[in-house]
Order: C-alpha cells, then sequence, then structure tokens
C-alpha cells in the first residue's frame, strides 16, 4: 500500500531513505531547512574555488556500488570515480610518510620504515579483510533491534574482537609509533580513539588499505548531486528552505505530520534524518525515548575546526589528502574525550582536491580545506578560529617548506556554532555518536521510535554508525522497516 512520508533533512542518509522508499511506490517529500539540499555534505563556492564544507573522504566504494545497484544504476552514471595514488601522506615531525593505492607497494613502505614489518602488516589485513566481509554481510545491513541479529556462526567466532580493542591489536604487531600512527587512523572515521574501539573494527584497515581512496570529480558534492537526482527520478519531492518547527503526533500515539512555517503538512509516516537529538525536541517530551540525561552521558564523536582557503599559486610537498601527526597524538586525543579542552598543540589534516581535480581552483591556484578535531561543546568564538588558524598555517608552512600565507585569498571557516545552526548538531558534533562497544548495533539509538507509531530516524546517530557509507546503508534500513512496519 502506497503511503505518504514526510522525510526531516536532505543527507546522505535521507535521500538513501528517500530513493528506497519511492522504488517501493511511496510518495516521498523532502523537506530541507537550508537553501541546499547535503546536510553536512554541502558546498562552498568561492571566487572560482569549490570546496566540500564536509566529508571529503571517499572510502567503501562497494557500498555506493551496491546503493546504486539496487536502483539499476552504477555510480558512473551520476559522477566520476578517481583512485587516488597515492591515497594519502602522513607527516611527521622528521618526515613525511606517502601511503600508494595498493597493498603490495603499502608493504614495501612498511618495511623501509620498520625492517620486517610487511610480514605482521599481511597478517594484520588478512583478518582485517575477513572482519571487512563479516561486517558487510553478516552485520552492518541489521536494523539494530534485537541483539540476536548479532548472532552468527561468524560472529561467535568473532567474539574476542568485542572485547579487545584495536589500539593494543596494532601494537602488539608493532612497535615503531609511525606505523602505529597510520594504522590506527582509519578507526577515528567511527567517532573514537583506537582504545576505546573494538577490534573487530579493524575492517576499516580493509576499507582503507585493501579498497583504496577515490574522489568524485568536483568533489564529494557530486554523490549527493547524483543521489539526489536519483531520488528525484523515482518520483521524490524535494523542498529546500523548509525548517520543521514540530513533529505533529495524534491522540492515539502516530505520527501524523509536521509543523513548517505555522502550516500543517499530513502524512501517513515521518522520518527524520536530522540530528536525532534535535528530532526529538520536536516532539512533546512525553513522546521523546530519551532523556537530555541520556544523551549527556553518551560518547559523541568529535566536532570540527574546518577553514576552507583559496591560494593564489600552486603549492609544494603536498598531496590530495595530508594528515599532519607531527604532535602527540594521544595528548589530543585527551583533550577531545577525557578533559575536554581547545588543544594545545592540536593534529590537523589537510586536503587539496585541486592537486588532482583541476576544476576545483582557478588555473595556477590551489584550494586547501585544513581541519583540527575538536571536542563537541567547547566555546568558539572569532578570536580562537583566528589563533588556530596561525597555529596551522605556522605548521603547514615548516613542514612543507614554503610560504603560504601571503598568497591566500579566500579564506573561509566553520566550526561548533556552524554545525549546531546550520545542522541543530547536539553540542556542533561533527560526526554523529561514535562507535564504542557500548554504542554499538543494537545499543545505538533506535530507527524505529518506541513511543510514536510510524516515526522513524536515520543518519550517523543510529545504525550503523557515523561515516558517508554507514549513512547509506542506514537509509536502507530504516526504510526496509518502514515497508514491514508501516500502516496498512
Amino acid at each position: 500500500m502506497s503511503h505518504k512520508i514526510a522525510v526531516i533533512g536532505s543527507g546522505f542518509s535521507s535521500l538513501s531513505a528517500a530513493a528506497y522508499l519511492a522504488k517501493a511506490g511511496h510518495e516521498v517529500t523532502i523537506y530541507e531547512k537550508n537553501s541546499t539540499v547535503g546536510g553536512r555534505a554541502r558546498r562552498l563556492v568561492k571566487d572560482g574555488f569549490t570546496f566540500d564544507i564536509g566529508p571529503s573522504w571517499y572510502w567503501m566504494p562497494d557500498i555506493f556500488e551496491r546503493f546504486f545497484a539496487d536502483f539499476g544504476k552504477k555510480p558512473s552514471d551520476y559522477y566520476q570515480l578517481d583512485k587516488l595514488n597515492p591515497a594519502y601522506s602522513v607527516v611527521f615531525e622528521d618526515e613525511k610518510i606517502t601511503i600508494a593505492d595498493n597493498l603490495p607497494a603499502i608493504k614495501e613502505t612498511f618495511e623501509k620504515v620498520e625492517a620486517g614489518s610487511s610480514k605482521p602488516l599481511q597478517e594484520f589485513m588478512d583478518v582485517a579483510s575477513e572482519n571487512y566481509d563479516i561486517a558487510i554481510k553478516n552485520l552492518v545491513y541489521r536494523p539494530g533491534e534485537s541483539p540476536l541479529e548479532l548472532v552468527t556462526l561468524q560472529t561467535v567466532k568473532k567474539l574476542g574482537a568485542f572485547v579487545g580493542n584495536v589500539s593494543k591489536d596494532v601494537r602488539k604487531k608493532f612497535s615503531n609509533p609511525k606505523l602505529v600512527s597510520i594504522l590506527e587512523f582509519p578507526v577515528l572515521f567511527l567517532g573514537a580513539t583506537p582504545s576505546n574501539t573494538p577490534s573487530f573494527y579493524n575492517f576499516m584497515n580493509y576499507a582503507d588499505f585493501g579498497l583504496g581512496t577515490w574522489h568524485p570529480k568536483g568533489g564529494m558534492y557530486e554523490v549527493i548531486l547524483g543521489m539526489k537526482k536519483l531520488a528525484q527520478e523515482l518520483g521524490v519531492v524535494i523542498k529546500t528552505n523548509s525548517p520543521v518547527s514540530k513533529i505533529l503526533v495524534d491522540k492515539n500515539n502516530n505520527a501524523e505530520g509536521l509543523i513548517i512555517d505555522d502550516q500543517k503538512f499530513l502524512y501517513d509516516v515521518v522520518l527524520s534524518g536530522a540530528d536525532y537529538h534535535h528530532s526529538e525536541t520536536l516532539l512533546e517530551e512525553k513522546h521523546r525515548q530519551y532523556s537530555e540525561n541520556y544523551w549527556k552521558k553518551k560518547t559523541f564523536a568529535p566536532s570540527s575546526l574546518i577553514f576552507y582557503v583559496g591560494f593564489d599559486k600552486k603549492l609544494k610537498n603536498i598531496d590530495h589528502h595530508n594528515l599532519f601527526f607531527d604532535t602527540d597524538f594521544e595528548k589530543h586525543a585527551d583533550e577531545i574525550y577525557e578533559h575536554p579542552k581547545w588543544p594545545d598543540d592540536p593534529l590537523f589534516y589537510a586536503n587539496f582536491t585541486s592537486v588532482t581535480d583541476p576544476s576545483t581552483a582557478p588555473e595556477g591556484c590551489e584550494n586547501g580545506f585544513f581541519l583540527i578535531p575538536l571536542a563537541p561543546g567547547l566555546e568558539d568564538t572569532p578570536e580562537l578560529r583566528n589563533q588556530y588558524f596561525d597555529i596551522v598555517m605556522s605548521r603547514f608552512e615548516e613542514r612543507t617548506g614554503q610560504n603560504v600565507r601571503d598568497h591566500i585569498i579566500v579564506k573561509e571557516s566553520f566550526c561548533v556554532n556552524d554545525f549546531i545552526k546550520e545542522y541543530n548538531s547536539y553540542k556542533g558534533n561533527a560526526y554523529g555518536m561514535a562507535n564504542t562497544l557500548t554504542q554499538t548495533a543494537f545499543l545505538r539509538p533506535n530507527l524505529r521510535s518506541r513511543k510514536v507509531n510510524n516515526l522513524y530516524f536515520t543518519g550517523q546517530l543510529t545504525v550503523p554508525g557515523p561515516g558517508v557509507p554507514p549513512s547509506l546503508i542506514s537509509g536502507k534500513l530504516v526504510a526496509e522497516l518502514i515497508e514491514k512496519h508501516s500502516p496498512s
């Protein structure tokens, strides 16, 4: 039976869910508070420079392929994808280590850093590959409604992998601190420190070294535009500049619609892909599943201070993706998770899409995306942003051996206050809720409301977790739940 379905937000998970629901024959309308679609994956265009405002890494290409294949399509029907080589570089205090686009070459790099390390790397990757296969086939496409979803022959054999943690596993096999940092890096996409991330999640290392790092020509926003086009081809209606002020619930505890600009819009089903905490504030308190105390106790992924910088020259000694791990990682992590504060000596990430994609900057110029991970909920002022911009530029100039500050012609920033203002993000988090052991699978916020019938949620605060590929999967999972439980 066809239903009228309202979707709040237009990020990856919302567009994914809308496409699946429209394919199933439902009448789907997306309401987006901002002027463009994409949620946190928007685009900034200024003076000929193009910047992805949010996500900038394209990992797990198989998840994207699987998504489009569900509609008889391929990613190449909507955007051009190139594999990066090198995938990325890691800058330490005394050297830069470049990660190639294939495991044999990466093993050679490890050998140069630490003799004999290629063998344990292969062993580590064998486990990571096996875990990835189990995760994709047995875990991440489960809706998180019951702990029994996790019980399969394969997962029972891997029980120990949920007791240990990634940091211990890496350090058992590798003693060189640089190699340790490189192997611990991928799980940061899950929003927690390696020491708080279950061993099983080393499948992210397979996503890194096994599947490689890719770039959609024009930037990550091209993926959003592709998904938007697909959704519209399926009949989804998208309305921007439409902030939802209330989710309506009738006397029988059924979601019945939305209030937008003081107007009532009636629907059979309501799905929110907006920030979960914010979505529940659109309900009367008696209809909320989770208290403020619940959210306060949860471990959230970091927020970020991001700078979008246009340079009037080509830069040297840089790659497309660059990780500056030239300071104390553990100290910075402590300042995010254990004792939240602005970091004394931050690690940062720098992305220059114009290195491999000239369309993202004027000829002879370079676009730079600089990101510092921060604890959510910190004070955010112009003075602090300027202070940390100077820190990043000084370190960047020192490590790459060039003057760049005199060549800046575009500069914009995005931080905690912007995440709150633009996305109603809880405490200004950038990536949702961390995938720690106690916040995995059925222990995450529910896709389906326990208090309001026909009300659903999707996105990186619920299953499977933070990141772009999990958000695509989350949209599929919630669409399947709606099909299973929607009114007849």
